[in-house]
């Protein structure tokens, strides 16, 4: 580009949005221009990041954030906004690329409203493409926004899927590292800690992704995300668990060709390889050294062992309204079983009951017509699952 490629960063305190923001930092000056930050209620962080990239708005999610941060910014010349309809208002803003990366369903709204016309959303938000993928996906393409895949395991598929051989692709391998419980019994899972299943063994990711990685619920997550990226059936979907996340994802086509992509476990090169698209960047990852790996090891993983993966599977075969209620429930299940309201075991558990409770009721439509549909699931499936930890 000629001039400066604006961009926005929803959710820029949180660990993606560090990355980002990190190699945006390195890159050559005059190669961006920071529109927008929002931040949920870091505003120590939030105040750190508007004074050194100067945007024209931070916004911070909490309202009760709000005097503190236009205290902080107050004759920086940097405007300053607080609640939802601010974060909204922020991913509505002037902007050539929009990374949305606010964990949770919370984030559905903002991400969706940053769907404009030639526009590259850097989707890292995985809730968008569950709760309401079908949906999402069409008002992109409507709109004609570009959706790029922030998580390793997408972005990797989205490199290797060479465009032109599309409809030739016999089916995609998403890998999973198996987390801190990989070679664990059920039994012994039975009393695992939240230190314990915080402390993955390859990725730092947030505390909710680190749970989710830990029960395998973001490999869960993550099928139905590309099932509606790519616009597949979860039975080409495929999951093999990979403890060295090297190779991030495969892609197979139908001649046996495999192609996959490789790269140190690191945030920031599929950040940069959506952050430069279509062109790449210099990142300050380390460079993959084979001889010194020595080996890379797969494996299927247990169904039985990680029993999300199969909740998964089926919620994305019942339809949006499922994925949605799945979503939901593992949000207040991670939430309590962080708080110690409830086992590590229990998690899953807790997921699969609250859909079997809103399936009996005939309340999970097939497909969402609009994304109010998936809040109002969202807040039905949060009251169900939030009723049984009472009990």
């Amino acid at each position: 580009m000629s001039r400066a490629r604006k961009i926005t960063v929803l959710g820029a305190t949180g660990s993606v949005g560090l990355a980002t923001l990190d190699l945006i930092e390195r890159a050559p000056a005059g190669q961006f221009e920071v529109m927008a930050l929002t931040a949920n209620r870091n505003v120590e962080e939030l105040t750190r990041q508007a004074l050194k990239f100067r945007p024209q708005l931070a916004v911070v999610a909490d309202p009760a954030c709000a005097g503190a941060l236009k205290e902080a910014l107050a004759g920086s010349g940097v405007a300053t906004a607080s609640g939802p309809e601010a974060v909204v208002q922020a991913a509505q803003m002037e902007a050539d690329w929009v990374m949305a990366a606010i964990v949770g369903s919370v984030g559905l709204m903002a991400t969706a409203a940053a769907l404009h016309d030639g526009r590259t959303l850097a989707i890292a938000n995985k809730e968008c493409l569950v709760c309401a993928g079908a949906l999402f996906m069409e008002t992109a393409q409507q709109r004609g926004a570009t959706v790029l895949p922030v998580d390793s395991e997408h972005n990797a598929i989205f490199q290797a899927l060479y465009a032109p051989h599309r409809k030739f692709v016999d089916r995609i391998t998403l890998t999973a590292s198996g987390g801190p419980f990989r070679d664990w019994s059920r039994e012994r899972m039975r009393d695992v800690t939240p230190s314990q299943a915080l402390a993955h063994p390859v990725w730092e990711m947030g505390d909710k992704i680190s749970i989710d990685s830990a029960t395998m619920m973001n490999k869960g997550l993550e099928i139905i995300e590309a099932c509606r990226l790519f616009d597949l059936p979860a039975s080409r979907v495929n999951v093999v668990v990979h403890p060295q996340s090297i190779i991030h994802g495969l892609v197979e086509y139908t001649d046996g060709s495999v192609l996959a992509q490789m790269g140190s476990p690191d945030m920031r090169i599929p950040i940069a390889a959506t952050l430069a698209w279509p062109n790449r960047m210099s990142t300050p990852a380390e460079r993959l050294d084979l001889a010194t790996i020595g080996r890379l090891d797969f494996e299927q993983p247990d169904m039985e062992q990680f029993p999300a993966l199969r909740v998964a599977r089926e919620a994305m075969e019942s339809g949006e309204g499922a994925t949605s209620a799945l979503n939901a429930s593992n949000e207040v299940a991670v939430a309590a079983f962080l708080e110690g309201r409830i086992g590590f075991l229990d998690i899953v558990s807790l997921v699969s009951r609250t859909l079997d409770s809103l399936k009996a009721s005939d309340a999970l439509p097939a497909r969402l017509t609009a994304f109010e549909e998936a809040l109002d699931i969202d807040t039905q499936a949060r009251g169900i699952a939030s009723a049984l930890i009472d009990r």
